[in-house]
């Protein structure tokens, strides 16, 4: 299945009554491991390939897919079909053809010529590492690698004519360390669309020190103070603001940030920047899930809220233009909206500061590490009650490790307390954000 299959199929589909007519076309090739004790737990290598139709007929949608090639008359058929019975909706269209794609490296010629041998030796890399790094790491619960390469089509009736290819590897581990009776877990996570830019040792040595400076954790009494999230526990309240970010959510009335464009709904230290044009981040990629162009966009610009992430039907609803923000998940499913690479930034470097000082500026405080329940958090109203643990900090000093904490309040409040931004932005898929300092939270024991 290439673009000559996707053009065919959209010939097809039109010849049979779509007034509007979309090709989208998906393969790809994964590998997967697990290890654990330096021996293969899982291995699973899988190629896939499929493609989908999508029909505008009489202003009704009809959407059809199949993963055999020699079913394209049927599925188009399918698709018209099943248009017959749908409501009628004026906001329905397909894009217009983009002039020029924008150019973003996200294809590896490394990860696409690995030797199984070759992925298997670095994901045992991730754990020799973590048992090396620190002697009281006694467990790994789990220890990954991923790659994957895979090309991507889209055609349809208005001259929309894509293809890109594309690639990511991954390293994760999940580490236990133990000692005199206690034991912690640690976690690390590095993901990209270039072998080179992911170290299997260090994502093994990162668990490893996140794990044991856990050890010998206490409670702490409740307090209101100064709360510094790591970055990758910051970029999980981003990931909880995300939802609100898409068009989608505001016009289901689901959305945190209903009616608030114009308004400044961050702390003013702060822009939230959605784009598809950061080379070798695995969300980037030319265009996004209909042919749309993708761009980069300051959705909050010193915390004041500029707008939302449109495709191209919700675009039409509001007025306004896609912001090249359709995605799938995979050829069976219709385009949704969301994130390419959502971060935070700062607005200035005078904002911005390393760990070391910002530790220096908190006389006391909790540094969280980790969080329990952060899926229990409200999407919409955005509160939240999420367990805690991390390092206590008085006078400038990290104190000892902390457990069994509970933070609290609104995502909004969160990101309204803002007072320092690190100098430490670091992606966890396609969500990145910097470690963040926050005054004023609510720490219960």
């Amino acid at each position: 299945m290439d673009i000559n299959f996707a053009a065919k199929l959209l010939e097809t589909a039109l010849s049979k009554g779509a007034d509007e007519a979309e090709v989208y076309v998906k393969t790809s090739k994964n590998l997967s491991i697990e290890v654990k004790e330096q021996k293969i737990d899982a291995l699973e290598s899988s190629m896939t390939a499929g493609y989908s139709i999508r029909v505008i007929k009489d202003k009704r949608l009809g959407f059809s897919y199949s993963t055999d090639p020699r079913e394209a008359d049927r599925v188009a058929e399918n698709a018209i079909e099943a248009s017959k019975y749908a409501e009628p909706d004026d906001y329905l269209g397909l894009p217009m053809q983009s002039n020029t794609l924008p150019r973003v490296e996200i294809f590896d010629d490394d990860i696409s010529s690995l030797s199984e041998d070759d992925a298997i030796s670095r994901t045992l890399l991730i754990e020799e590492a973590a048992f090396k790094e620190d002697k009281r790491i006694k467990k790994i619960r789990k220890a990954s690698g991923s790659f994957s390469t895979g090309d991507t089509y889209i055609v349809n009736s208005h001259g929309v004519n894509v293809h890109y290819k594309s690639s990511g590897c991954s390293a994760q581990i999940m580490a236990i360390a133990e000692e005199g009776g206690e034991s912690q877990m640690g976690w690390d996570y590095e993901g990209n669309r270039y072998l080179k830019n992911v170290s299997f040792e260090q994502v093994g040595r990162n668990a490893a020190r996140r794990t044991v400076q856990l050890l010998g954790a206490r409670k702490i009494n409740p307090v209101k103070g100064f709360v510094l999230l790591d970055n990758s526990v910051a970029g999980e309240f981003l990931g909880i603001l995300s939802a609100s970010l898409s068009s989608e959510s505001v016009q289901k009335k689901k959305s945190m940030l209903a009616g608030k464009t114009g308004q400044r709904v961050l702390c003013n230290k702060l822009n939230i920047v959605d784009s598809g044009l950061l080379d070798g981040r695995l969300g980037s990629k030319p265009a996004d899930a209909e042919g749309t162009a993708t761009c980069r966009k300051a959705l909050i610009e010193r915390g004041v809220l500029n707008g939302f992430l449109h495709n191209t039907y919700t675009a039409k609803k509001d007025g306004v233009k896609s912001t090249g923000n359709a995605v799938r998940d995979g050829f069976t499913g219709m385009p949704s909206v969301g994130p390419m690479n959502l971060y935070i930034e700062p607005v200035s470097k005078e904002h911005e500061a390393d760990f070391g000082t910002i530790i220096k500026t908190i006389d006391k405080g909790l540094y969280v590490i980790e969080t329990m329940g952060m899926h229990t958090a409200n999407p919409i109203s955005g509160e939240f009650s999420v367990g805690a643990s991390g390092l206590w900090i008085e006078n400038g000093e990290i104190k000892y490790p902390v457990k069994e904490a509970v933070i609290s309040g609104t995502v909004l409040g969160l990101f309204k307390n803002v007072i320092t931004v690190g100098d430490d932005l670091r992606f966890y898929g396609n969500i990145g954000s910097p470690s963040l300092l926050i005054e004023g939270i609510d720490i219960s024991g």
